[in-house]
């Protein structure tokens, strides 16, 4: 009798560290699809400050109508990558698909406000002004959105694969989540350090 207790004990111990260890791999992936959500709200901001960009724009650079077009089919595309990415955070090719959507509207929004540059009175529109600083103050958001998402990803793939928790997680099929990174080429432009002449 006192055999069967002691290993009724022992089944209960590991069976609570089990599920201990199942209920801290959930809320881990959980901590990860909460960061990307943040990563959601703010790109949907941008989204949508983007046409009303391009519309105040359009009335002063009315033959720089590809620029404009460009800036908008980048930004269908950014949503189409946001929507892949939305449907299975953490997924390595709806990631992949996002940040190369992200880099593409970088790009053509970067072109934009270069040649926006051009227009001095597109630079001193009220409206104009306003858009620039809500879409750089929404790109603030995003980066600070990106960089939670990707502490809690690591957060979770550390945790899922040390021992003990990688046996729990093999078993229950908890897969790894990817980062969101900033494309490559775009990493060089962000890292170099900016070169200043007189």
């Amino acid at each position: 009798m006192l055999i069967l207790l002691v290993f009724l004990g022992v089944f209960v111990v590991i069976a609570g560290w089990g599920i201990g260890l199942y209920n801290g791999l959930i809320r881990a992936r959980n901590a990860y699809r909460n960061a990307f959500a943040q990563i959601d709200v703010q790109l949907q901001r941008r989204f949508d400050l983007i046409p009303n960009l391009v519309e105040t724009a359009k009335a002063y650079m009315g033959h720089e109508r590809q620029t404009l077009e460009a800036v908008i089919a980048a930004r269908n595309a950014a949503q189409a990558g946001l929507a892949a990415a939305k449907a299975d955070p953490g997924d390595a090719a709806g990631m992949a698909q996002l940040a190369a959507s992200q880099g593409q509207l970088n790009g053509v929004l970067g072109r934009l406000m270069a040649v926006a540059e051009a227009y001095p009175d597109l630079k001193a529109n009220q409206n104009m002004m306003q858009l620039s600083e809500e879409l750089g103050s929404t790109e603030n958001k995003v980066a600070f959105a990106r960089q939670a998402y990707n502490d809690a990803v690591m957060s979770y793939n550390n945790q899922r694969e040390v021992f003990p928790a990688s046996v729990v997680a093999n078993a229950f099929n908890f897969s790894p989540a990817a980062l969101l990174d900033i494309p490559a080429d775009k990493q060089a432009q962000v890292r170099e350090a900016p070169k200043v002449q007189f």
